[in-house]
Formats: C-alpha cells, structure tokens, sequence
C-alpha cells in the first residue's frame, strides 16, 4: 500500500511539473507576454541590439522593437503616446522633464573625436577643437599637423551625440560643419574615407578604420570617464512616461533586467560603462 501511495504521489508531482513547470524558467518566461517599444538615439544601438537579444531569449513571449530616429525625435514619440520608452543619448532638456518625461540612465558613454589613419596628429587640446568646429583653425598644420585643410563632419540637429558634444565643448549652435550626417555609422565611414576629416561618435563604435584622438592629453577609457578625466563623456538615457513603476509590467520587467547582473553584464559587453 505504500508503495502504491508513493507511486501515486509520484504520478501527481509528475503531472503538475508538467502542466506548471513547478516555477521553471521557461514558465516564468512565459508568464510576459507583448511588445515593448522603443525609439531614439542612433548612438544607443548597439545597446539595444543586445540588450533587446537577450531580454527576448529569457522572455520568448516578449517582442522589443526599436527605431533609431534620433534622441529628439524618440523623446518626441515618447511624448505623443507611441512608444513605451525614448532613448537619448544625452540627458534631458527642462522642457522634455515638463512634458512629463523621466530620466533614466541605463549607461555612461564617451564621445570619441576621431580622424583619417593618415593624419599625424594624435591629441589635442579641448580649446583647439573648439576652434575646429567654429571654423577659428581651418588647417592642421595649425595645431602641428601637415598641410592639409580640415574636413569638420558632425551630426544632424537633433542628434544626442551632436548636442552633448556641442554642450561639453561649449560650442553650442557655433559650429562650422562641412558635412552633417544622419547616423554614428556615416560619421565613421565618412572621416574614415577623407583625407583631413575630423568627427564625434560614440566610444563604443570605434574601429580600425580611424584614429581616436587623445584630448587635453587624456584618452577616453572607462578609468578616465570614470575619474572624470576625460572630457566627452554623456549618458545613455532610456527616458519613460512617467516614473518606472509607473509603467507596464513589461516596461518594468525591461528595466528589471537592465539592473540586473545580466543586463550589466551586456552593457559592459558593448562597450559601456555602468552608471555609479
């Protein structure tokens, strides 16, 4: 008799672990269901490329999709109701806090300036690139470089890269540009293939392809951001609606992984610097 008790008792655990998962995590996974939507900061992608990979592998029943339009343009679709979160890569202006946005910044980035491999020139003061981007030294033998004009390439209005360069630098809407373009990715391909070119991308997204410049003698690396050596430096910032726990369960759910050990684990992986 007690065997056949135990063995029943058996058949009954066996039964419920399989309709339950007893608490598995594929059950757990389960349990959300939806999309998340976000938009913004073409700066921010490959955060959120990886991040988004592995928020969907531990939650099979969620969707996130992202848009990269631009820091202001996000933060406006944030504002209208049609997206959950708005990604700017940098922090927030008063009159997008008044419009009932909430800043939330998920992780620290350098901008790095960057030239052609051609070029001699490997640091630079703060003060001399001010004077590149407001058209003040047009030739780079003017700060010990060859004789060659410079090619002063940035990004478009609205871009969160563009206004926390411009804002760091102090060159707010005095800036000279040759060229102006739509993407971090076009930044790099285009100083990259020009003789003489300069540009600001994010840290995270330098290559090979071009010269990372050291500024005021100080090159961007995690140590230096962190001891606020390094001057470019600007937050990632997923912006909300209101406060977090005032969201959806998905949107909390999303930031509950960002804080955690996994989701730190995947910004350090890209390339990003987790806030103190």
């Amino acid at each position: 008799m007690k065997k056949r008790v135990i063995a029943a008792v058996s058949a009954a655990c066996l039964m419920a672990l399989a309709i339950t998962g007893c608490g598995s995590k594929a059950s757990q996974s389960d349990a959300l269901n939806g999309t998340i939507t976000l938009a913004g900061s073409t700066s921010m992608e490959k955060l959120c490329e990886a991040l988004s990979e592995s928020f969907m592998e531990e939650n099979p029943g969620v969707t996130v999709t992202v848009e990269y339009t631009g820091s202001g343009a996000g933060l406006e679709s944030l504002a209208a109701g049609s997206v959950d979160i708005g990604n700017a890569s940098r922090g927030l202006k008063d009159g997008e806090k008044a419009n009932g946005s909430v800043e939330n910044v998920v992780a620290i980035d350098g901008i790095a300036v960057i030239i052609d491999k051609n070029n001699s020139v490997t640091d630079i003061s703060s003060e001399n690139l001010a004077k590149i981007y407001t058209g003040e030294i047009t030739n780079w033998n003017e700060i010990g470089g060859e004789d060659q004009p410079i090619v002063v390439i940035g990004r478009e209005a609205g871009s969160g890269t563009r206004d926390a360069f411009e804002e760091l630098l102090e060159v707010k809407d005095a800036c000279a540009y040759a060229q102006e373009l739509d993407s971090t990715g076009a930044v790099l391909a285009k100083v990259a293939s020009t003789p003489g070119a300069i540009g600001y991308v994010s840290l995270d997204v330098v290559d090979s392809t071009v010269i990372g410049l050291k500024i005021d003698g100080v090159e961007p690396t995690e140590e230096q951001i962190l001891a606020g050596s390094y001057l470019l430096q600007r937050p990632f910032v997923m912006a909300t609606n209101g406060e977090i726990g005032e969201q959806n369960e998905l949107v909390k759910a999303w930031f509950a992984y960002i804080n955690s050990d996994a989701g730190k684990e995947v910004i350090k992986k890209v390339g990003l610097i987790i806030p103190q």
